[in-house]
């Protein structure tokens, strides 16, 4: 078991977050292993499970939903098609522990990072590599400077890529951001998934991410799309949440399939940005073994 991340106020809070993660991660199927990773920028961590001759997928997931948050995915069925390996992002909630002196802040660091994360997996050949929301985001960065290291990306709701954020997402986002209590992210994420039923343990986990130390995401340009579309051999797939508040999915959808023409676009009825790892699960899945 890795250990507890020391960027914590007080140990109490750096406990209370570990037993929160561990709730989630018990769920997942056995076995499961956790284990950190050297990389420049620190120790990332990694929860990985399926079979070990497997074709390896890697995920990312979007910001402050850490690695636990595929647990359902994994359980629907990702497990047994995949040798999966789920990273916490440095400097976001979770286990990976930045280096001192050495912090993320542009995209060209984190696909460094995630190179480095990539050669510590020690995997045999290309990887499938997915993110969602911020993860998809990073992995189409990645994408377009390592387009030899995939077999596949795949692109679960993102954002920043074909489409700006909506402004009335971005002012209900702020407060939860810029001063996270337990009260503003529960009231975030009820507003943003319309009520949807999300499992108790990982809605625990998220008031715990209220005590990690505040960490200022990347940012930078977009991806160039393009430049993916142009890649010989590399199988692109996209699948938007109808519902999504942080974008028009219909309108991100069109400009995706105008962007990348070679790429597989889909739009999944009824479910909203941040519910989709939780509550589409067994659709992902379905998506990522076919």
């Amino acid at each position: 078991m890795s250990a507890i991340p020391t960027r914590f106020r007080s140990a109490y809070d750096a406990e209370r977050f570990r037993g929160a993660y561990d709730a989630v991660l018990a769920q997942w199927p056995t076995p499961t292993e956790d284990f950190g990773l050297p990389t420049p920028y620190g120790r990332t961590h990694v929860n990985s499970c399926g079979p070990l001759t497997a074709p390896p997928l890697v995920l990312l997931p979007g910001g402050r939903a850490t690695s636990a948050v595929w647990g359902a995915a994994v359980a629907a069925g990702l497990g047994r098609t995949h040798r999966v390996h789920a990273v916490d992002l440095v400097g976001e909630p979770g286990l990976s522990v930045p280096a001192e002196g050495r912090v993320i802040r542009t995209p060209e660091d984190l696909a460094g990072w995630l190179d480095a994360v990539l050669d510590g997996l020690g995997t045999a050949g290309p990887v499938t590599l997915a993110g969602h929301s911020y993860g998809a985001w990073i992995a189409a960065h990645f994408a377009a400077r390592h387009p030899d290291r995939l077999a596949r990306l795949v692109l679960l709701d993102p954002t920043q890529i074909f489409a700006g954020l909506r402004p009335g997402y971005v002012l209900r986002a702020l407060p939860m951001l810029l001063r996270p209590t337990p009260a503003r992210i529960r009231a975030f994420l009820t507003w943003e998934t319309r009520g949807a039923d999300l499992d108790p343990a990982w809605l625990r986990l998220q008031d715990e991410t209220a005590r990690f130390p505040t960490v200022r995401p990347v940012t930078g340009p977009r991806p160039d799309p393009a430049g993916l579309d142009r890649v010989p051999d590399l199988p692109v797939d996209i699948l938007f949440a109808e519902r999504a508040r942080c974008h028009d999915s219909a309108r991100t959808a069109t400009a995706a399939r105008a962007a990348l023409p070679g790429a597989r676009v889909d739009t999944l009825p009824g479910i909203s940005h941040h519910a989709l790892p939780l509550t589409a699960a067994e659709t992902i899945a379905h998506y990522l073994a076919t």
